[in-house]
């Protein structure tokens, strides 16, 4: 493998059930090749991947390479309705991909329902040969994948308050590399993941948070932390006894061991950030850092003294607010400074009206819903977005027509307005190729403030601007970062804040955008930016594989 020639993976990912136990409860759980977490694909940046899915289960599937950025390649993106139909039942989709100008920690998961609590794993891209680290070479580098255990099916739990219009039932646990861990009733010390590390080495931990509904705090007892890298791009080194990730996203971590053994052993522990009015799982995963060679370590949990590290209080908005704060690119970005198109998008709960003849469990007996500027956003079902598009057809799919700011302001992290019903719709922006976005987000205090972790397919942005209360159109922008903005796929709107970011759309196709907590995709926090081909050679997204799914 060598600069100019890029290599060809090509791997085949079985979809199909497995029995698994945690916290004494065994279920059959969807998982691919029978591992949870899901396999690790290890590639290197120019590397083109195909990845043939067979499903073996009776759910529908689709994959969604998270983060990566999919250049002409919209047809592999994965999330159902919006640029593929789902993997049915005995058939089979090769994803077909190349990773462009990318380097670090990615991940993979299912897209459709809540699939991907238990359908998910790494994506390590490492550097072209001969590009080294900007930092000090690793001894050894270890994914570290935050999940959520529901002793129930997480599929009955969404189909569950779908149909009342309540909140969902919350999981029974956090895990750490598919394990809950020792804090937990009925969880053994084989529950629990082990990092094995040496004494006076470096090791690069890939955090990657493909919780359901939870942003997460991350600690290791006595030990700090550096942060190199969040979404799969290097950022300014910091040290942290903290780490704050949401739900998509990724942080690559430097941990320097002890120069000496310790006759103790070391928690990593997890648990939520969380800032809504709705109930939430607030309990806490651990993991074991164990030095070895250890004399001591015959059953090193009841040997040695067990050290517990400090986590913030699950509401701590402040430090949250100081961590992201420290986020910096490391090297000097292409941020857009002139800007053609300005989009303003509230982001936030809202309400549904109750079906007649049925009771609702939601805000004063209706329905939860979700919204990007009072859009509830509902996927077609008989085809999926990219095909309306490439191929002429969106009359009767989706409008062109999203809203580029909310059809009736009002003090957004005020007084809630006494109207909370959203509007359902298929609307989408459609922008002209290599236009220069600025993506304002602002939270809303409808059924109360809340942080919602958006996601952009497709691309990168740059995180110019935050704040809290409402976003002021002419101050606000003053005070924006242009030179070292930290570059994201996947960034968390701050509860009773806003967010703006900056991209370009040089990416023709159809890109999904939502919030990462699963219950409010499901409610409808998402929604889709189609952009159109440019005119020259490499502007034009090709048409569709011979085997993309039908509907």
């Amino acid at each position: 493998m060598n600069n100019e020639c890029p290599q060809v993976g090509t791997t085949t990912r079985l979809i199909r059930l497995r029995n698994v136990t945690r916290l004494c409860h065994t279920k059959a759980m969807v998982t691919v090749n029978g591992r949870y977490p899901g396999p690790k694909i290890i590639t290197r940046e120019g590397d083109r991947l195909l990845v043939k899915v067979v499903n073996h289960v009776s759910n529908n599937i689709t994959i969604h390479w998270h983060g990566v950025r999919q250049l002409l390649s919209g047809w592999a993106d994965g999330p159902a309705y919006v640029t593929q139909c789902p993997i049915q039942t005995g058939q089979s989709y090769v994803y077909n991909f190349t990773v462009v100008g990318q380097r670090g920690t990615l991940w993979w998961h299912a897209h459709i329902s809540w699939l991907r609590s238990t359908i998910h794993g790494p994506i390590v891209i490492l550097p072209k040969l001969g590009v080294p680290y900007p930092f000090k070479k690793p001894y050894k580098e270890v994914p570290i994948i935050f999940g959520e255990w529901f002793n129930a099916d997480p599929e009955a739990v969404i189909k569950q308050a779908l149909q009342t219009g309540g909140g969902p039932n919350v999981s029974d646990a956090y895990t750490i590399n598919g394990f809950p861990g020792p804090l937990y009733n009925c969880s053994s010390a084989k529950d629990t993941y082990k990092l094995k590390v040496k004494p006076g080495k470096t090791y690069m931990l890939r955090l990657i948070n493909a919780a359901l509904n939870d942003e997460l705090f991350f600690s290791i007892a006595n030990h700090t932390v550096k942060v190199v890298e969040a979404d799969a791009v290097y950022v300014k080194p910091f040290d942290t006894d903290v780490v704050l990730i949401t739900p998509g996203q990724t942080t690559n971590i430097l941990l320097e061991t002890h120069s000496s053994h310790s006759n103790a052993t070391f928690l990593m522990e997890a648990r939520p950030y969380a800032t809504g009015l709705g109930t939430f799982d607030n309990t806490t995963t651990a993991a074991i850092l164990e030095y070895h060679p250890n004399p001591n370590s015959g059953n090193i949990l009841k040997q040695l003294p067990l050290l517990r590290p400090k986590l913030p209080a699950l509401n701590d908005t402040a430090f949250a607010t100081s961590f992201v704060s420290k986020l910096r690119s490391l090297n000097k970005p292409q941020v857009p400074t002139s800007i053609d198109k300005r989009f303003f998008f509230t982001v936030g709960l809202g309400t549904s009206p109750c079906p007649k003849n049925h009771t609702c469990q939601g805000p004063n007996g209706t329905k939860f819903a979700a919204s990007v500027n009072n859009v509830s956003f509902a996927l077609p079902t008989t085809t999926d977005l990219l095909q309306a598009y490439f191929f002429g057809k969106s009359a009767g799919v989706y409008k062109p027509n999203f809203p580029i700011d909310p059809l009736h302001p009002f003090n957004y992290t005020g007084t809630p307005p006494n109207n909370t019903m959203v509007s359902n719709d298929t609307k989408v922006v459609v922008l002209p190729f290599n236009t220069t976005v600025e993506l304002v987000m602002q939270d809303t205090s409808i059924l109360g403030a809340e942080s919602h972790p958006l996601h952009l397919h497709g691309y990168n942005f740059y995180v110019v601007g935050q704040g809290f209360g409402n976003y002021d159109h002419v101050k606000d922008p003053l005070k924006f970062n242009l030179v070292d903005p930290v570059e994201r796929n996947t960034v968390g709107v701050p509860s009773g804040g806003w967010i703006a970011v900056r991209f370009k759309a040089d990416n023709p196709g159809v890109w999904f955008m939502h919030c990462h907590l699963e219950v409010h995709l499901s409610w409808g926090l998402r929604m889709a930016w189609v952009v159109l081909n440019g005119v020259g050679p490499g502007e034009k997204l090709p048409p569709p594989p011979s085997d993309l799914p039908k509907c």
